[in-house]
């Protein structure tokens, strides 16, 4: 991984401090290939590396990956399985890279409902890599943005009630505070992969502002070009904030 490499088209006064991925598509790729869809998710974790990697590379503060929703939990006991063992294999096979380039590992979600062996795993990985991290690899893993919300709502609520909190004093950046976000930067751009049209519960209350682009590329076909190709797209945007356009 080479960091601090630009690309020569693209402005980097103006590139997304923080950028968020639903990848989505793993399923569909392994189907078209007539294969289970568990090699659709193996097949996904080398993009996972390639977006890692120009990421970095193009000096992005914050990558969000959307690899784990509360409602996956739905799925077979066997694809959910797989989906453990590959984080858990990531978590080994990474660790190293993940120090040598200075991204800091962070987990956003009730990280308490995963297997503990991965919950352990997970905060090794964040104690180890997050000193000194320049960038910070945010995974969202048992994640859903309404149960985010709700649980920032109860932890309000218990200070309201513990009278250490008044509810007047509660505006947008008060309620920031109790996000699994607290103390990063909202996304400047959100990609969803595979072409799918919606948010899935995904960061509801922090992509009010945020980007979207949406790509027809299936999530293990999405590499580095495809990343780039979606920087340079938010660079054309003209980001007003609800302000008057030109």
């Amino acid at each position: 991984m080479r960091k601090g490499r630009v690309r020569q088209d693209l402005d980097p006064t103006c590139r997304p401090r923080h950028v968020a991925i639903i990848m989505d598509g793993n399923g569909r790729w392994a189907k078209g290939r007539g294969l289970p869809r568990v090699i659709g998710h193996r097949a996904g974790i080398k993009s996972v590396r390639a977006v890692v990697e120009a990421a970095r590379e193009q000096g992005i503060e914050v990558l969000t990956l959307y690899c784990f929703s509360v409602e996956n939990w739905k799925r077979s006991r066997e694809e959910v399985d797989t989906l453990m063992r590959l984080l858990d294999d990531y978590l080994r096979r990474e660790l190293a890279t993940l120090l040598k380039n200075d991204v800091g590992l962070n987990v956003i979600g009730r990280m308490d409902g995963l297997p503990p062996k991965i919950q352990a795993h997970l905060r090794e990985v964040m104690a180890k890599t997050r000193p000194g991290a320049k960038m910070i690899l945010n995974l969202a893993l048992n994640y859903g943005g309404r149960t985010e919300i709700l649980d920032a709502v109860q932890r309000l609520a218990a200070e309201v009630q513990a009278g250490t909190l008044v509810p007047s004093q509660i505006d947008e950046s008060v309620f920031s505070r109790y996000l699994y976000t607290h103390g990063l930067p909202d996304p400047d751009l959100l990609i969803r992969t595979s072409g799918e049209l919606r948010i899935s519960n995904f960061l509801l209350w922090q992509i009010s502002y945020t980007e979207l682009y949406i790509t027809q590329v299936l999530w293990p076909d999405f590499g580095k070009a495809e990343f780039l190709t979606a920087l340079e797209a938010y660079q054309r945007r003209d980001r007003r904030f609800g302000a008057e356009g030109r």
